[in-house]
């Protein structure tokens, strides 16, 4: 690689960003790979591996770490900190980089970060790690707790909650499909494109295409440089969407002409999906808090071309009065722990605490409680998250059942071929990772009484 060391030093203010100014990881890299298009394709994909990795690893990079310094990671200074942590990474993880390389490219690096008195201490660290890898001492696997949060690097307080609700096996499932990379989802136009005519123009890009496991029009692609790069992206022909988040939409069969309001909309996949079901009639009210987000939305609705999503900003904690009884579906995909996305946003299990968890669950029902009066009677209120924990998805929704006119919809008639969950009868479904193939979700479906 030409570019070798230019692309450390991004990765390092990559998780600089990341974990000093609380930055979202896919934010900063996306911004990082907007800013310098200059690069190679392979050092694009080094860059994206090496800070997606290190953060995705970070807990087990600091278990191996502390084993061989007498300074403890969270006593270093935060450069010296995220440059070991992403050389261990590449010792441990990328095993077509020398240890020589990662050794000596870190302590140019901690140089030329200013740091030149700690560039004995950054070498001798790396090279016990890089002769001692094999040595390391983990957890023993009895200890289920510490082992399983060591071993797939994520926060025991995750691990305690995941074991108590699925078991050992189970979870051991889901920490596993997160560290797995999966090609990324996206959803063709139907409305401008026929999947196998996206298919053949993008693989005569040479990017690889294959069939996601449902719904039966969405596809999978990787090998491609950025979107940004990829005209049929540029053009409206697809949006990209977890198959999850697809089968939300597909769930709430909304009608054509129907009035559809997505409360917190952007950056407004699904929006555009329900556009598309209603086949240009309709509207798609797609709200979300602030006039960024708004024009997320926009930037998307533009791109697509569709002509029937009106979008503008609401606090969706405060009733819309016009709203009111008006709308044959409201779709509440809500704020959440994101702990079902940790595959694609590595960063969340690291921010998120038990206490946060509890505060979520009880803002998804005061919007619950304003957004359920704007569906009609017999209309439909979809209630989603992207994430896997009861307090937010099965008790939230005992709790609407409870309080509110409306009666639970089966969702059997809408499945997917092959998707075979035995809540889908009574009116919910929480996707797992590692068990149903895709994003870790929940998707509960109302009818007003």
């Amino acid at each position: 690689m030409t570019e070798g060391p230019n692309s450390r030093e991004l990765a390092l203010g990559i998780l600089m960003e990341v974990t000093g100014q609380e930055e979202y990881s896919h934010i900063a890299l996306r911004n990082v790979l907007e800013k310098y298009r200059y690069l190679s394709k392979q050092e694009r994909a080094f860059l994206t591996r090496l800070t997606e990795g290190t953060l995705e690893w970070m807990l087990h990079l600091d278990y191996i770490i502390n084993q061989f310094s007498n300074v403890k990671v969270n006593k270093m200074k935060p450069v010296i900190r995220n440059i070991l942590r992403m050389s261990v990474y590449q010792l441990k993880f990328m095993n077509s980089v020398p240890a020589s390389a990662v050794c000596n490219e870190a302590v140019k690096l901690a140089v030329k970060k200013g740091f030149r008195g700690l560039k004995g201490f950054v070498n001798g660290v790396l090279r016990n790690i890089a002769r001692q890898l094999s040595e390391v001492v983990y957890p023993d696997k009895r200890e289920a707790v510490p082992y399983l949060s060591v071993m797939y690097s994520m926060p025991e307080w995750i691990v305690e909650d995941w074991l108590k609700t699925y078991g050992r096996d189970m979870t051991e499932r889901i920490l596993q499909a997160f560290l797995e990379k999966e090609p990324l989802s996206i959803r063709p136009n139907l409305e401008r494109i026929a999947p196998d005519r996206l298919k053949e123009a993008l693989e005569q890009q040479g990017i690889t295409v294959t069939q996601a496991a449902w719904p039966d029009y969405a596809l999978r692609i990787e090998n491609y440089n950025y979107l940004g790069a990829i005209p049929e992206f540029s053009q409206g022909l697809f949006q990209v969407q977890d198959i999850s988040s697809m089968l939300a939409v597909e769930l709430a069969e909304p009608k054509e002409g129907s009035l559809c309001i997505d409360v917190c909309a952007a950056p407004g996949g699904k929006s555009l999906h329900l556009a598309e079901k209603l086949h240009g009639t309709g509207i798609v009210e797609a709200r979300d808090l602030t006039d960024y987000k708004v024009a997320l939305i926009e930037e998307n609705r533009i791109r697509a071309g569709a002509k029937n999503i009106r979008a503008f900003p609401w606090d969706a904690c405060i009733c819309h009065e016009a709203s009111k009884g008006a709308a044959d579906l409201v779709l509440a995909d809500l704020p959440c722990s994101g702990l079902g996305v940790l595959g694609k946003k590595t960063d969340l299990k690291y921010r998120m605490s038990r206490e946060q968890q509890k505060e979520l669950a009880v803002l998804q029902r005061r919007i619950l409680e304003v957004v359920q009066s704007y569906v009609k009677p017999g209309g439909i209120l979809i209630y989603s998250t992207c994430t896997i924990h009861k307090g937010e998805n099965e008790e939230n929704a005992e709790w609407f059942l409870r309080h509110f006119p409306f009666e639970a919809v089966s969702l059997d008639s809408g499945m997917p071929a092959g998707l075979n969950i035995e809540t889908a009868g009574r009116g919910y479904i929480q996707l797992l990772p590692g068990i149903h193939g895709s994003d870790g979700f929940f998707i509960a479906k109302f009818r007003r009484i």
